[in-house]
């Protein structure tokens, strides 16, 4: 147990620069809180308290950047994530922790997946950074997959940014802003899931101090090494680690 702690440090610090240079951070910080001891329900709220602080500081430094869609402004947007986000980790308390347990392999595939398509499927071509492509969902559409968006990300969240950037993208928003608007929207509804999961039991405040300084600390590194890191190795080391976990837990059911 006393080496899964110490383990637990330089693991956190990797999913701070992770998380920073390429997302998926989430993908190292709940194994390992799971290694400490911690049931799967329980490792998935205290991994989303200790990244917090995180991704708080991210959506903090680019808010300026922060843009709507064609047709829905980035207020809707932001009040969508915050009620999706109380929506899901509402859930996630109501749901058994054996429930969970079950639940989560098929979670991680999935998160897996989306992480893996959103990083290796072919773009196209960006004729212009000046001209915004046309919209695609309409405003009830882009309504809608955020509030299912958000419900996930307050619920589990592995993957989010990916999703998030994949349908900001696909609504018509240029990619800079994409990535800008999911940032701070990934906040906002970790903020109304960080709200709830404070009422819950299953916090284990020490781990989170851990998590959380080395998280931070990582971040802060992964942000001066953008331009270094090889970011397809990196992806790819992620998209690794997500499908042996899910395996791992696959088998263990």
């Amino acid at each position: 147990m006393i080496l899964s702690h110490l383990l637990l440090v330089p693991i956190s610090f990797a999913a701070g620069i992770i998380a920073s240079v390429a997302g998926g951070g989430a993908f190292l910080t709940f194994p390992a809180l799971m290694l400490t001891g911690l049931d799967p329900r329980a490792a998935n709220i205290t991994s989303t308290l200790a990244m917090y602080p995180m991704q708080v500081s991210t959506g903090f430094s680019g808010r300026k950047s922060a843009a709507d869609t064609p047709h829905l402004s980035f207020k809707a947007l932001f009040l969508i994530s915050l009620f999706g986000g109380i929506a899901g980790a509402i859930l996630l308390l109501l749901t058994p922790a054996t429930s969970f347990a079950r639940l989560i392999p098929w979670l991680i595939l999935f998160s897996t997946g989306v992480f893996a398509w959103g990083s290796f499927r072919k773009k196209p071509p960006v004729k212009s950074t000046t001209i915004r492509p046309p919209d695609r969902l309409g405003k009830i559409g882009a309504a809608l997959v955020q509030l299912v968006i958000s419900i996930y990300g307050g619920y589990f969240g592995g993957g989010i940014g990916l999703v998030m950037l994949a349908t900001l993208s696909y609504s018509g928003m240029n990619i800079r802003q994409a990535i800008t608007t999911k940032n701070i929207l990934a906040a906002v509804m970790n903020t109304s899931a960080v709200g709830v999961f404070l009422l819950s039991t299953d916090v284990y405040w020490f781990r989170v101090g851990l998590v959380s300084i080395a998280a931070t600390t990582g971040g802060l590194v992964g942000v001066q090494l953008i331009d270094k890191v090889n970011e397809r190795h990196l992806r790819l080391g992620i998209t690794a680690i997500g499908l042996v976990l899910a395996l791992t837990l696959f088998v263990r059911r």
